[in-house]
């Protein structure tokens, strides 16, 4: 499998862009939003979080946006946190 990390940009954007399709509008402005604001400064690491939390359902992932819930990895709440701030800024 490949990581977000070693894919060609445009394959990459492509990709990325079409993960963050959800269910919910609210999800999709959020994602896109950060994606246009902030992806372009993560690190690999950051990135392949972003892959990984984007296999999480809709519903968790509202929750975690939100506020609602805590992951228990920091890394992964972490991003989330980056996350919910681009949203506001």
């Amino acid at each position: 499998m490949n990581t977000l990390s070693s894919m060609p940009d445009d394959a990459l954007d492509s990709r990325l862009r079409w993960r963050c399709r959800r269910g919910m509008l609210e999800l999709d402005l959020i994602l896109s939003n950060f994606l246009d604001k902030e992806y372009a400064g993560l690190n690999n690491e950051q990135k392949n979080l972003l892959d990984q939390i984007l296999d999480y359902p809709d519903q968790l992932l509202f929750d975690l946006f939100l506020g609602h819930m805590h992951s228990s990895d920091k890394e992964i709440s972490n991003l989330v946190s980056g996350i919910r701030k681009s949203v506001s800024t």
